[in-house]
């Protein structure tokens, strides 16, 4: 239901400067006995998910049409149902016409409309991680969805390094692979900082109770002004909120709107979940063309690292962009504004294009 409000709430915005949408369908898949990779279960992990037009199959029954499209942090398939990412991709048209293309959109474990563990267990959740997440998109994808091959498999953030993963796990079952904002790194260095910081003001908060309060622990607020923090860049940051008091009042409201929707519980397993991301060692193992794209004033993923140059050779096919700062980039944030990077897409498909 929250997708569709957001589709009629971009109805609203776009008026008729957008093109038509066809609505978006939703629903949830169980996935039966799911297996952690440490070991633990559950008997019934509901995944939610989203999805505009149909799935087309060729002759042999292979499908050609479908993109996976995977979100980032604590965030969900609704994040995509915007003008700026929808408006500019699925249109009559676009790149990614819905009347030509089955776009699926997944809520990840712990996130959106799946289970997570504010559904009742807390922290008795199962303590998942990114090769989970990936292993439950195929299951959700396969068995649920019925598709057995993808055109195109992209994300943007923690989605991004899904789709780095995707390519190493499941090197066959995809034409192209576009990671945005992302490195195909271990958690490292100032990024893992960031996330700890998260992690250790809800785990040591007193308010936490173990995961098992019943109104939100104040570490929440705290959590929602790191990722505040780390969002957007420097300059338009410092457009937006030139004063003290105005930098007081824009935080403030950000905040304010976050506590009102966010759990504790939900955002420290989603923060914590990157633990077991690390694509570097079977990077080679990537057998389709892959374009990384990620910003120059990007604070989680900052490209003075040099680690996406270094690591893009060793994937046979990869290539790489880093959209300069410019007035049209938002830091972090520039993975959903598609108008300023879907030439690129444009180039991969044509790359991949059987």
């Amino acid at each position: 239901m929250r997708n569709i409000l957001s589709y009629l709430l971009f109805l609203v915005i776009c008026g008729s400067t957008c093109p038509a949408l066809a609505a978006p369908s939703e629903g949830d898949y169980i996935l039966r006995d799911f297996k952690f990779k440490d070991g633990e279960f559950l008997a019934s992990l509901k995944m939610h998910y989203t999805v505009f037009g149909t799935p087309v199959k060729d002759a042999s029954g292979t499908t050609r049409n479908a993109v996976l499209i995977m979100h980032g942090t604590t965030g969900s398939s609704h994040q995509f149902i915007r003008p700026e990412f929808s408006g500019v991709l699925f249109g009559p048209g676009s790149l990614l016409d819905t009347t030509k293309y089955f776009i699926i959109l997944t809520d990840d474990i712990g996130h959106g409309g799946s289970s997570k563990p504010s559904d009742g267990l807390h922290a008795r959740f199962p303590q998942y991680g990114y090769q989970d997440m990936v292993e439950a998109e195929y299951r959700l994808i396969t068995e649920g969805l019925g598709v057995n091959h993808l055109r195109l498999v992209m994300g943007t953030s923690m989605g991004g390094m899904h789709t780095w993963l995707w390519g190493e796990i499941h090197s066959d079952f995809m034409d192209a692979l576009m990671p945005l904002a992302s490195l195909p790194t271990q958690i490292t260095g100032r990024n893992r900082v960031w996330r700890r910081m998260i992690i250790d003001a809800i785990r040591y908060d007193p308010e936490w109770k173990d995961g098992d309060y019943t109104t939100q622990p104040q570490s929440l607020r705290i959590a929602a002004e790191v990722l505040f923090f780390m969002s957007s860049n420097p300059p338009l940051r410092q457009q937006e909120m030139p004063t003290l008091a105005e930098s007081d009042t824009v935080l403030d409201r950000f905040v304010s709107a976050y506590m009102k929707h966010a759990d504790a519980n939900d955002v420290l397993y989603a923060v914590e979940s990157s633990h077991d991301y690390d694509p570097g060692p079977e990077l080679g193992n990537i057998k389709v063309p892959l374009l990384a794209v990620n910003s120059d004033d990007d604070l989680i993923n900052p490209p003075e690292l040099r680690v996406l140059e270094k690591e893009i050779k060793r994937v046979p096919r990869g290539h790489y962009v880093i959209i300069p700062y410019s007035d049209k980039t938002r830091g972090h944030g520039t993975h959903t504004l598609a108008a300023v990077w879907k030439q690129y897409l444009e180039e991969l498909l044509k790359e991949s294009a059987h």
